[in-house]
């Protein structure tokens, strides 16, 4: 399958947002290639074929959060698609639900024909993305931020949870958790922490996604976000994208304030691999009646002599 892989790996999607800003496009096909080579926790690679077309596809299951995302397609669906993209799809699920995830996810374009196609295979629209780009060395003014940026201790961890809870809606919380790849940084208002910024850093470039507490006011936000793009060393050789979800949508004008520029809209899509039971049933059970008698006090048979010795 190698020379395959190989070939097709030229012509994918990568539908894993993290992954696709942090890493070269070459370094992505590479990656696709090594972890057939050298299979790496957490990563699997499925091929197929009918006929004449042949495609690919990787997941990357989360076992500690029973979650799967997909994270390659190759080839990338130009028009209409082909029954074989169906049963890849539908294969990458079963395997994920045999490595103990609920959830299948993916990061996608609502433009693509592939939004269509994972929509057909059973896939919901979950939450809604935009990606925001920030060119390698653009000059950011210096503004003055009220509270204090640190990297993320476990000290901040219920905080952290706290703050997450508050701002994602229930329904995709178990879905928008940052990568454990990431870095943390923590921000610090009047004692509390008001915000969250996950950093993923790689060669091709920086890719944050923010959590910020409502309070948090358009200006406090760029000065946050340009403080985070400094306090990032790489930021001046390498292009910074900021991932705003769309219960976080009023972020996207501080960051059109900064001089980040829309890339794309994206849907994030979940397909559920196991069913929850709601209501438990259980069949009645049926006894025989008991015959209860009357028992006799225990000493009533015992006689006096018995009594004395």
């Amino acid at each position: 399958d190698l020379p395959m892989v190989r070939r097709l790996a030229e012509k994918g999607a990568v539908l894993d947002s993290e992954v696709c800003y942090t890493r070269e496009t070459g370094a992505v096909q590479s990656h696709l290639l090594s972890s057939v080579l050298l299979p790496q926790r957490g990563l699997t690679t499925l091929v197929g074929r009918a006929g004449k077309l042949q495609v690919i596809g990787q997941i990357r299951v989360k076992a500690s959060d029973h979650l799967a995302q997909i994270v390659y397609i190759a080839p990338d669906l130009q028009d209409q698609c082909n029954t074989v993209w169906l049963h890849l799809i539908d294969a990458m699920a079963i395997e994920a639900g045999r490595r103990g995830a609920h959830m299948l996810t993916a990061e996608v374009d609502e433009q693509s024909p592939l939004f269509a196609t994972l929509r057909h295979t059973g896939f919901a629209v979950y939450a809604r993305q935009e990606i925001w780009r920030l060119p390698a060395g653009y000059p950011l003014t210096a503004r003055p931020l009220p509270g204090l940026l640190a990297d993320e201790t476990d000290d901040d961890q219920m905080d952290i949870q706290l703050l997450y809870s508050n701002i994602v809606p229930r329904l995709v919380q178990p879905i928008t958790v940052p990568s454990v790849d990431s870095d943390g940084i923590v921000y610090r208002s009047k004692g509390r922490v008001m915000g969250y910024i996950a950093v993923s850093q790689g060669k091709g470039g920086i890719y944050l996604m923010p959590f910020l507490h409502p309070d948090v006011l358009g200006s406090e936000a760029a000065a946050i976000l340009s403080a985070v793009v400094a306090y990032v060393n790489r930021s001046v050789r390498t292009p910074v994208y900021v991932c705003v979800r769309r219960y976080q949508d009023w972020l996207a004008e501080s960051a059109a304030e900064l001089g980040f520029e829309r890339m794309t809209q994206q849907a994030v899509l979940v397909r559920h691999i196991a069913a929850g039971v709601r209501q438990t049933l259980f069949a009645r059970l049926t006894t025989p009646a008991l015959e209860v008698a009357a028992a006799r006090p225990p000493t009533s048979n015992i006689s006096p002599a018995d009594r004395g010795s």
